[in-house]
This record gives C-alpha cells, sequence and structure tokens, in this order.
C-alpha cells in the first residue's frame, strides 16, 4: 500500500506538467484572438490584473512563514525575466508571427534551459545536448526564412525573433523557479509573478490606451489567459518543476507545440507550409538528441534497476 500511494504521488508532478504544457499551447490561440482587439501591453496587463485579484483571498493559503532576505533578489529576478520581459516579446511576437510557428519555437526552451543551468546551477551539458542544441537553432532558422506571410503572420522572421528571445527569458525564469522552489510553495511563486506583472504592465497599458470596448471573445480569451493560464498552467509548471529536475521539467515544454498546432488548426484555421513542416521536423530532431541519455547515463540506470531489483 505504502509503495502504491508513493508511487502515486510520483506522478502528480508528471500530470501537473502535462495540464500546464496543454494550456500553455491554448495561450497562443488566447493571445491571438485578444490582440484582435486590444494592444499588447493592455493584453498582458488584463492577464496579470486578473490572476493578482484571484490570488488576492488565497494569500493566507500560501504566505511564506518568512521571506528570506537574500532570496529578494531572486524573486525579483525572476519576476524580470518572466512574466516582465517575456511578455514584451510574446506580446510582440504574436502580432507579427503565426501562433503556430510560435508554438514551435517553444521547443528550444528545455535546451535553453540546460544552456542556463549549466552556468547558474552547474548542471552539465552533453555534447549531444549540445548537437541537439545547434540542430534545432537551425531548424528555427529555417522556419523563419521559410515563412510566408499573410494576415496571421505580417512579418514572421522578426516574430519568430521575438519569440525565441522571449523562450531566452523563459530558460532563466526556469532556472530561478527551481532554486527558489526548494523554500516556496509554487502558489506563492505564481502570485509574485502575478502581482509584480500587474504593477509592471500598468503603466505600459496606460500608455497605449485601453479601449473603449471589448467583444465577447476578447474577454472570454483575457479571462483564460489571466484565470486559466496564469494561475492554472504557471500553478501546475511551478509544482511540478519543484518535485523534478529542471531539465527534465523543462523537456515537457516540447508538447506545447503540438498543442498549440493542433488548437491553431482547428481554432484559428493556421496552415503550415511543406518548408515550415520540414524545418518542424528538423527542430523537433535536434530536441529529440538533446533529450537521449547517453551511455554512461543507461549504464547508470541499469545498475540502479538491478539493484532495486535485487532488493524487492
Amino acid at each position: 500500500m505504502i509503495k502504491f500511494v508513493k508511487n502515486s504521488r510520483s506522478y502528480l508532478p508528471i500530470m501537473a506538467l502535462l495540464f500546464a504544457m496543454f494550456i500553455w499551447g491554448g495561450s497562443f490561440i488566447g493571445m491571438k484572438i485578444a490582440l484582435q482587439t486590444m494592444t499588447p501591453m493592455v493584453v498582458v496587463f488584463c492577464r496579470m490584473l486578473i490572476a493578482a485579484i484571484i490570488f488576492l483571498p488565497m494569500w493566507k493559503l500560501f504566505k511564506p512563514a518568512k521571506i528570506r532576505l537574500e532570496d529578494w533578489k531572486w524573486l525579483i529576478a525572476m519576476a524580470f525575466f518572466e512574466p516582465c520581459i517575456y511578455f514584451i516579446f510574446e506580446a510582440w511576437a504574436l502580432q507579427l508571427t503565426s501562433a503556430s510557428q510560435a508554438g514551435m519555437i517553444t521547443a528550444m526552451l528545455p535546451l535553453m534551459v540546460g544552456v542556463v543551468a549549466f552556468f547558474m546551477l552547474g548542471e552539465r551539458v552533453s555534447r549531444r545536448s549540445w548537437f541537439g542544441f545547434f540542430i534545432a537553432f537551425v531548424g528555427v532558422i529555417y522556419l523563419s526564412v521559410m515563412a510566408e506571410q499573410d494576415v496571421s503572420a505580417p512579418n514572421p522572421l522578426l516574430g519568430n525573433f521575438y519569440e525565441l528571445l522571449a523562450m531566452v527569458c523563459a530558460a532563466f525564469y526556469t532556472v530561478l523557479v527551481k532554486k527558489l522552489s526548494n523554500r516556496y510553495s509554487a502558489l506563492f511563486i505564481t502570485a509574485v509573478q502575478a502581482w509584480v506583472g500587474a504593477i509592471f504592465f500598468l503603466p505600459l497599458a496606460l500608455w497605449e490606451g485601453f479601449p473603449s470596448s471589448i467583444t465577447f471573445e476578447a474577454g472570454s480569451a483575457l479571462f483564460y489567459l489571466g484565470a486559466i493560464v496564469t494561475l492554472g498552467a504557471y500553478g501546475c509548471y511551478n509544482y511540478g518543476i519543484s518535485h523534478i529536475p529542471a531539465a527534465s521539467a523543462s523537456a515537457y515544454v516540447n508538447l506545447i507545440p503540438v498543442f498549440t498546432l493542433v488548437l491553431a488548426v482547428s481554432m484559428l484555421g493556421e496552415v503550415l507550409t511543406v518548408g515550415q513542416i520540414s524545418a518542424v521536423v528538423v527542430i523537433g530532431i535536434g530536441v529529440l538528441i538533446s533529450q537521449l541519455p547517453g551511455r554512461k547515463k543507461n549504464k547508470q540506470i541499469d545498475q540502479k534497476n538491478n539493484l532495486l531489483q535485487s532488493e524487492g
């Protein structure tokens, strides 16, 4: 019975990450819909404000007993990278490229997390991972070059570049969350993001100007982005990443392009060209290469399994 409970609990971080990836896949669709009638910074501010309001009555549930003085710099840095800078780049990106292309570029995140974790946490990055990173990066360039301008992607080359910069911010964010999750709950970390984001984007939204009215579709998209994505996806992701290694957790991001592509085709009617599909395959190969365990790692896994079997 004890083993069953432990195994069941071990699946919770995985289920949380899968749920987060599906919700995030839909976030690109929600942003595209909201941006049809509102400016980028207004959209981001509204989603942050909705999440911040939801978190307020829940404060006592996740309030930490004490925030260490030295952790403030990490909390500020985390919020700076995401949501602040991350959403600026992503909002710009989705004005210029399609949701499906932006979703494909998110496949670069696991590789970027590995690089950032190498410099910040001292986590080892194998030659295979570096090679996979290079292949995937070539795929992103190919995806952008092969992209054709249309209504949903007026400037895909620049838009995809902005999305790539957003992934750089997300990589730093992921590593910082891993560092903070040892002492603070996923809800607390997510709430800090929402509150800092609402304050940060307020003057930018005022500068762009709020619309006199919004459509039902745009309002629904804002609620999805603020309540479901910011609260649900980030909460689940922060929970998952607090229970498994940062590089392993970020590998689940590879599912976002799949979810995004399916939703973009079914809900927005987006279509990828043959050249773009080829680029997607190249990106996938690069990510797959980076995630394959080496011989040494496989040997260690086999030894561990043999040890567990002998103990059982």
